[in-house]
């Protein structure tokens, strides 16, 4: 069984203006993310992206620009001799319509559970919030609370050691 590190994207990946990350034009990785991801990744962490994109049940953004984003911060990862297992999102919103997949629900890691095969004692969810440590544990995963638009790099000495 693999272990695994899965992370909130807005204020813990990239910058969280305090509305939706609406566009790549938008998009900003935060300082250090990279070398974290890169560290994570040697020793051995599997890297999932579990992320709330409500904004699209919204008529904010498109899932395409989504996409847009995640294949940005893959392509930056790639540059640096890595990637990131997966991306997982859920395009709802509980203004517009009921789902089992958005946080504080657990089905995203769930999902990322059973395809990639990790124990979920022996991985972490990093959030910024607290529907992210909810649905961590919802999953048998510890989940780690950062505060948002913060630097996380303390946490992987710990996880490396």
């Amino acid at each position: 069984m693999n272990r695994a590190v899965f992370l909130d994207r807005d204020g813990v990946l990239n910058h969280d203006p305090g509305d939706y990350t609406c566009s790549l034009e938008d998009f900003e990785v935060l300082p250090g993310v990279i070398s974290n991801l890169k560290h994570l990744h040697g020793a051995g962490w599997k890297l999932i992206i579990i992320t709330n994109q409500g904004g699209i049940a919204k008529g904010r953004y498109l899932p395409q620009e989504v996409q847009a984003m995640h294949d940005y911060l893959q392509g930056l990862c790639i540059l640096e001799g890595f990637r990131i297992d997966d991306f997982y999102f859920c395009p709802h919103h509980p203004d517009y319509s009921v789902c089992l997949c958005r946080k504080p629900g657990s089905l995203m890691i769930e999902k990322a559970l059973a395809k990639h095969r990790i124990n979920p004692s022996l991985s972490v969810m990093i959030g910024d919030r607290e529907r992210d440590i909810t649905a961590a544990a919802g999953a048998g995963v510890r989940g780690i609370l950062v505060d948002t638009n913060s630097s996380w790099t303390h946490l992987v000495a710990g996880l490396l050691g």
